[in-house]
């Protein structure tokens, strides 16, 4: 019976090796490609990743074909685009967290009502939604009516793509949060209102700041919506109702103009720079905050 025992129990030690093994060695597999493509973006784009980058506009492509012909590296940057960009994502931001916190709000307080349920489901329709589905309509609510494209549009093409993550992380992150917190406030004699702006949304700071990061940076890479929506512009740009560049743009742009394919390289490792930067913030908070 003890040798039995003995047997099964290094029988299952050698199986829970070969597994662990297993798991690391495709786990590397799959992480090769990832590896492969940092390589690429980081060799090549460090050429041109320079002060000129953020300090000047894109460059006609003129310029750029007679640089190239001359030997000399592309004149002029992505400002356009950084700016651009600043634009669209700030506004995206300012419209998204007060509408996503309140329908995140309501849908962790009435879990049971039909209401709630109907705008959960919608939620989780919307966040599967394909991004030129999204920009497609942002161009028939926006675009179409006000006659012309802007970074408005863009930046509501944006709240539509972050909204579904924000309200899913406040939503789940207040019902983390023990119940004693909302009775112990409603029993000092404070109003509904208090407790839950008060003392649930703070109590539950790490868990919503860190999904609002985890959507801007899933939004700053975006293209397609901005293609349907802001458009693009050669110039700096800050007037909400004009055209406005980004740097998902200025990839795109570069990547069909071939006088100006060197600065794809450069301006991706900008964009996957800021992405890593986002995340990883997002881990230290949610780490620091952590309920």
């Amino acid at each position: 019976m003890m040798e039995r025992k003995q047997t099964s129990i290094r029988y299952r030690s050698s199986k829970d090796k070969l597994v662990f093994v297993l798991v690391c060695a495709l786990s590397a597999l799959s992480m090769l490609p990832l590896f492969f493509i940092l390589w690429e973006v980081i060799s090549r784009g460090y050429k041109n990743f320079n002060l000129q980058l953020f300090s000047e506009v894109t460059p006609s492509s003129m310029d750029a074909m007679l640089s190239r012909i001359n030997g000399e590296s592309i004149p002029g940057g992505i400002l356009n685009g950084i700016t651009g960009t600043l634009l669209i994502v700030g506004v995206a931001i300012l419209l998204t967290i007060p509408l996503g916190l309140l329908i995140g709000i309501y849908l962790s307080e009435n879990p049971q009502k039909k209401f709630a349920w109907l705008v959960s489901y919608l939620t989780d329709l919307l966040q599967g939604m394909p991004s030129i589905v999204i920009g497609i309509i942002a161009y028939a609510w926006v675009v179409k009516p006000l006659g012309g494209y802007s970074a408005l549009a863009g930046s509501v093409a944006l709240t539509i793509m972050m909204l579904p993550m924000v309200v899913r992380s406040t939503e789940e992150t207040l019902k983390m949060l023990p119940r004693s917190y909302k009775e112990a406030g409603l029993a000092l004699g404070s109003s509904y209102r208090n407790v839950v702006f008060k003392i649930l949304l703070p109590s539950g700071f790490g868990g919503i700041f860190t999904g609002i990061l985890l959507a801007v940076s899933r939004v700053m890479g975006e293209t397609a919506p901005l293609m349907l929506t802001a458009l693009g512009a050669t110039v700096v740009n800050w007037d909400l109702m004009e055209p406005t560049s980004a740097i998902p743009l200025l990839i795109w742009d570069f990547y069909n103009d071939p006088n100006l394919v060197d600065l794809i390289w450069s301006t991706s490792l900008l964009l996957l720079i800021v992405i890593f930067l986002l995340n990883w913030l997002a881990k230290i908070v949610a780490r620091k905050w952590k309920i």
